[in-house]
């Protein structure tokens, strides 16, 4: 079995195609580029081929690089992977001189891509290696550099190509923010030059036409587009990317930084020792444990997730038909999200003004997208028609699948199960999108507990990749894989989780908000707590997402949580309850009401940090070091999530890692509590855990399972990892 094979036609083309076997899209191993380059060099030494073109025999061209060989090229090392990546550049770098001589460029046979699809990663770093790019006419294909998202940069000769051939300001949406492009969006880029209907053919008749094939930056008197770091445009250019990458990142993650150093340093320099330089920083971000991390959680775990590496055996449970009760935003986004993924959708509220509203949601967001281009008045037409807004329960009566979102309220909750329970049909799963009531409690309103399961969406559902999967003690393995099937329906990430208060994202998340409003309360600069959080790598601090979900929700979560453990409410919460409480009555809700912790401008724009703050709790001084505000923060949350893995709320860490990147955006260059974990070792944890609790108390106090693997040097991939769970 071969990825590569080449036909030599009588018109002198020889066409090479990847094909890679039993999979559905093409990646790249090592053995195929050494396919590759054995194809090229043939194809090069025949004199009755005038040139080369290069497609797949997929739909698409690739989705990227096999990421087994990067990591089996960081386990022998810096120097390994240094040499895997040349290797790899040696290739691109033959396919881009296609036997020139190398002084007078002389001689050759050019060599085209024909794309038939999608190209990411080095699906795109190829075809940039040749001499002109031909894709398909097909607005769904995307093409782009996506590395970056997972803690990487393209290191097979995309950064060093794509900006010598857009320049570094054109070509920084492409590298720095994996801006994706359809092919027309690419070809008017200048990633690619011609948008055709048969790819194939004419690349073959532009082999044949005798072109001009020298690259700009292999030819005499090449200037960068946009000027290079020493020229006063390029300058700017420069200083402008480094404010943004710091802008947006603030500083913790290191992949955008290796990517803008290998790019500022390569185009001072002749192309072959660009290439060099890219490598050099490629291997840097390899060897960096974040970018394993992120690999793993945000690629390798998450597409496992998403393919049900934890569904029970049952048949095929895809939802045909689901009932969505309650017509609010949470509803009217599951009914969004539902009708655009081809489920039929019944959603129900006590008035029909109310259930108009809701189905009018989707039509505002389709009207949005057929403004920007992304959808089509038919389209949208076809997706409202799979929605019936209604006041009436027997219109479920074919249901396959009920999602609950009314009030949080027990007995609202509970009035609604025995209402649909009354008329759904007896295998119907019911679930409830509760963020914070145990389903256990909420299924003893159900005559069928062991059908009734929590499915707990994130706000807004449209934006929000994770939806949490809640199993009460009775529920059954039919209600689980329902519950997969359908989140995969609708194109997110599940993780499974058991019953707890607060399951497993709020439990994680809550303490994160609420140290950073203990901190306030104790003289630290609420600028300092936001900022410091922002250095982890958090997308916003945890005043400023207390703003954005409302004080009001975190009064009543308090209020909740306080009536329902009693006495075992932890005393250490009266100083963060006291500082909501007093924001509550003063009518700074957030937000939703133009006054939080934050000002806003009358358009809801933050305009600053409330002066009030710093009057009613004067700052300290000294101010604490930055390391100790961020350590709060960081253990505030990890802690719990090995508390969640202690008492069996988790059952894989890896749902533990991706559901915190996805549910609340815990700093993803980590990998996730347990991947940052792993990275500073258990031992380095434990010592931060005695010097917290020492000094700011029993909520930092470390978990038994905690201490028991730094003693026994344990990692929790290597404890409880999906490789340690096969050896079991």
């Amino acid at each position: 079995m071969t990825d590569f094979t080449m036909e030599k036609g009588a018109d002198g083309v020889a066409v090479i195609t990847w094909d890679l076997p039993g999979k559905s899209m093409n990646v790249l191993t090592m053995d195929g580029a050494q396919e590759l380059s054995d194809l090229v060099d043939d194809a090069l030494a025949d004199e009755a081929v005038k040139g080369i073109v290069i497609t797949s025999g997929k739909e698409t061209m690739a989705g990227g690089m096999d990421l087994n060989v990067l990591a089996g090229m960081k386990t022998g090392g810096a120097e390994a992977v240094f040499e895997g990546v040349m290797t790899l550049h040696q290739l691109l770098r033959k396919i881009e001189r296609a036997g020139m001589e190398p002084k007078t460029n002389k001689g050759g046979k050019p060599i085209a891509a024909a794309v038939p699809g999608t190209a990411m990663g080095i699906g795109l770093e190829l075809p940039l290696a040749c001499h002109r790019i031909f894709v398909a006419d097909n607005p769904k294909a995307k093409l782009g550099l996506p590395e970056i998202q997972v803690g990487i940069f393209p290191g097979a000769g995309g950064t060093t190509r794509l900006v010598r051939k857009l320049g570094v300001m054109m070509a920084a949406p492409y590298l720095l923010q994996a801006k994706m492009s359809d092919p027309k969006a690419a070809q008017k880029a200048g990633i690619v030059d011609e948008v055709v209907a048969d790819p194939v053919a004419a690349a073959k008749e532009w082999v044949l036409s005798e072109p001009k094939f020298v690259k700009p930056w292999d030819e005499k008197g090449y200037k960068l587009p946009g000027g290079a770091p020493y020229h006063p445009a390029g300058f700017q250019t420069f200083v402008g990317a480094n404010a943004m990458i710091n802008g947006e990142t603030w500083g913790a993650f290191p992949a955008p930084k290796a990517l803008l150093s290998a790019v500022y340093e390569g185009v001072q320099v002749p192309f072959d020792t660009a290439l060099k330089i890219e490598a050099r920083w490629f291997t840097s971000v390899i060897m960096n444990p974040s970018s394993s991390a992120m690999i793993r959680s945000l690629f390798l775990n998450k597409e496992a997730l998403e393919k049900g590496a934890n569904r029970p055996e049952a048949p095929d449970q895809r939802v045909k038909k689901l009932g969505v009760m309650g017509a609010g935003m949470m509803g009217a986004g599951i009914a969004l999200v539902s009708a655009q993924a081809g489920i039929e959708v019944v959603l129900i509220d006590q008035k029909q003004e109310a259930a108009d509203k809701g189905r009018a949601y989707t039509e505002a967001f389709l009207d949005k997208g057929i403004k920007r281009g992304k959808t089509t008045p038919e389209k949208k037409a076809e997706i409202l028609g799979r929605i019936t807004a209604t006041t009436d329960y027997d219109t479920l009566k074919d249901a396959d699948l009920i999602i609950e979102a009314v009030f949080e309220d027990v007995g609202v909750k509970a009035e609604v199960t025995k209402n649909v329970e009354a008329v759904i049909p007896a295998d119907c799963i019911f679930a409830s999108n509760t963020s914070t009531l145990p389903i256990t409690a909420l299924a003893k309103a159900s005559a069928r507990p062991e059908q009734f399961i929590g499915i707990h969406f994130f706000s807004p559902v449209e934006k929000m990749l994770l939806v949490e999967i809640i199993k009460g003690k009775e529920t059954g393995d039919r209600a689980v894989a329902k519950a997969l099937d359908y989140v995969r329906q609708i194109r997110k990430t599940p993780i499974v989780v058991n019953d707890a208060r607060f399951f497993y994202a709020n439990r994680c998340i809550i303490p994160y908000l609420n140290e950073g409003a203990r901190m306030v309360t104790e003289g630290v600069a609420p600028a300092m707590v936001d900022n410091c959080a922002r250095m982890l790598g958090m997308p916003v601090g945890p005043l400023q997402l207390i703003d954005e979900t409302s004080i009001d929700l975190a009064v009543k979560i308090a209020k909740a949580t306080k009536a329902a453990m009693g006495d075992a409410y932890p005393t250490d919460a009266k100083a963060t309850d006291e500082l909501m409480f007093w924001l509550h009555d003063e009518g700074r809700l957030g937000r939703k009401s133009n006054a939080g912790f934050y000002e806003y401008d009358e358009k809801g724009k933050r305009t600053g940090l409330w002066p009030g703050l710093e009057a009613k709790y004067p700052h300290q001084d000294p101010q604490p070091e930055i390391d100790e505000v961020q350590n709060r923060l960081m253990f505030a949350q990890v802690l719990e999530a090995v508390r969640a893995l202690e008492e069996g709320v988790l059952e894989d860490i890896r749902e533990g890692d991706v559901g915190a990147i996805l549910g609340w955006g815990f700093a993803p260059w980590s990998g996730g509590p347990f991947s940052w974990l792993d990275i500073i070792g258990a031992e380095e944890a434990v010592k931060r855990c005695e010097h917290l609790t020492e000094t700011y108390g029993e909520r930092f106090a470390t978990p038994k399972l905690l201490r028991e693997m730094a003693e026994k040097g344990e990692t929790f991939y290597g404890r409880f990892g999906p490789e340690a769970a096969k050896a079991a």
